[in-house]
């Protein structure tokens, strides 16, 4: 790899010690923290299925959300440098992950659905093409092995 080199840093915190650590599978919460220094803490937890809090943010679903957010992120820039004028942009993003019976496991599949309004006289073509090459560009997808699908809707906003 060329260029230059980002670096990041996060820390982790287990908060889910109920007073006898790990002595019981189901004696601990699954509670932690992540810190990221100047910005919020972020809560969260395994899925319900792991035995994890459903109000809080588990790991797949910011495994999906990372992936989305990057997509979206290159895509905008993309737009921004040919010219299609985005005004504005959502998606439903789907994972499938499969569970071994070891234990273990991996995402199969993840689909991107962007639902794209971009302005009156931009080329829809065009605006369908940058969503494969935000996909080539993006740091997220690039750093993975599971299959990731885009399946885009671009409509125009009549109101501009």
């Amino acid at each position: 790899m060329s260029g230059f080199a980002h670096d990041y840093e996060a820390q982790v915190v287990w908060e889910g010690n109920s007073g006898t650590g790990t002595t019981s599978y189901t004696g601990y919460e699954r509670a932690y923290r992540t810190v990221i220094k100047g910005k919020p803490d972020l809560e969260g937890s395994s899925d319900p299925t792991f035995r994890g809090d459903p109000a809080k943010h588990n790991p797949e679903d910011l495994f999906v959300t990372a992936l989305s957010a990057c997509h979206m992120l290159f895509y905008l820039a993309l737009c921004a440098k040919n010219g299609i004028n985005v005004v504005a942009y959502e998606d439903r993003v789907s994972g499938t992950m499969e569970v071994e019976d070891h234990g273990g496991g991996a995402f199969t599949e993840v689909v991107l659905n962007p639902l794209v309004t971009v302005g009156l006289g931009s080329d829809i073509a065009l605006a369908e093409k940058l969503h494969q090459k935000a996909h080539e560009l993006c740091f997220i997808a690039n750093s993975c092995s599971v299959p990731i699908r885009h399946k885009p809707v671009i409509r125009i906003d009549s109101d501009l």
